[in-house]
């Protein structure tokens, strides 16, 4: 598969939570924003690419715990960095590379229930508890990979 999302942000914020996409490339570009991307869903490839173009601007990546995150190919410019506690060895069954060029930018990775709170701290979330309430499913932003009945 080699479908391509693409998400662009200026001077706002955009957020992608829950089943949003099973593409394996995602390009973001934002400048002066925020862009959270949810990666946990179970329906994604095992390999993602995601190529960034950020200029002031903060990209958040919601993964697993498992998820082993390459920022090999990423370039900086001026300040910045990548905010990655949980970070896992190489050994993880998931991989996210990261590709492109960041200026004064910041990538921040939320694993497991950081992630949960994350995406819960949304209004996607609390209209996702709405929809599941009125149709007796169970909500899916806070978990992806929770199938609704």
């Amino acid at each position: 598969m080699t479908a391509t999302e693409r998400i662009h942000v200026d001077h706002s914020v955009a957020k992608h939570l829950g089943n949003w996409t099973r593409a394996d490339h995602i390009e973001v570009r934002a400048r002066r924003g925020a862009v959270v991307v949810d990666l946990r869903s179970p329906d994604l490839p095992d390999e993602i690419e995601i190529r960034l173009d950020l200029h002031h601007a903060m990209v958040k990546l919601l993964v697993g715990d498992d998820v082993t995150v390459s920022r090999w190919d990423l370039g900086w410019t001026g300040k910045g960095k990548i905010k990655d506690s949980g970070r896992v060895p190489a050994t993880g069954t998931r991989t996210v590379r990261l590709l492109g060029a960041a200026a004064d930018s910041e990538v921040r990775v939320h694993r497991g229930g950081i992630a949960i709170l994350s995406a819960m701290c949304s209004r996607a979330y609390l209209q996702d508890l709405r929809r599941a309430r009125a149709t007796g499913d169970a909500p899916t932003v806070d978990d992806p990979a929770r199938t609704s009945h």
